[in-house]
């Protein structure tokens, strides 16, 4: 497929009290990613669930090219500003085998809900 985007999934555990300057931070150094000719962008997301954790979203054109961002020595700074934030983490890659886009032809929920669904 080579349309296919590859995904990488941070998971960030960030320090008690760091929060709104981890936050602040990651917007005034995100283009440190987001310039990269292969990158397609990046998401921050705070969760709702657990206090402290952020998911970073970031999509590439493939995952040799994702590679090679994330040894580059550029990356390496990038990621030291971020460091000292952050008590624990993972990360996950994908590659995105669909995605549709918003459909939508009711105005309201009950509208929405009196349109039947089947299966084609």
């Amino acid at each position: 497929m080579s349309d296919a985007t590859f995904r990488v999934m941070l998971r960030m555990q960030i320090n008690p009290g760091m929060e709104a300057d981890f936050e602040a931070l990651w917007l005034q150094i995100g283009d440190g990613v987001t310039s990269h000719p292969a990158n397609r962008g990046q998401w921050l997301s705070r969760s709702d669930e657990e206090t402290g954790v952020y998911y970073i979203v970031s999509d590439w054109v493939d995952e040799p090219r994702f590679r090679e961002f994330e040894t580059s020595a550029r990356h390496l700074a990038h990621r030291q500003h971020l460091h000292p934030f952050r008590s624990g983490g993972s990360m996950t890659t994908m590659t995105i085998v669909a995605h549709l886009t918003e459909a939508a032809t009711a105005t309201t929920h009950a509208e929405w809900e009196a349109t039947a669904w089947a299966a084609k």
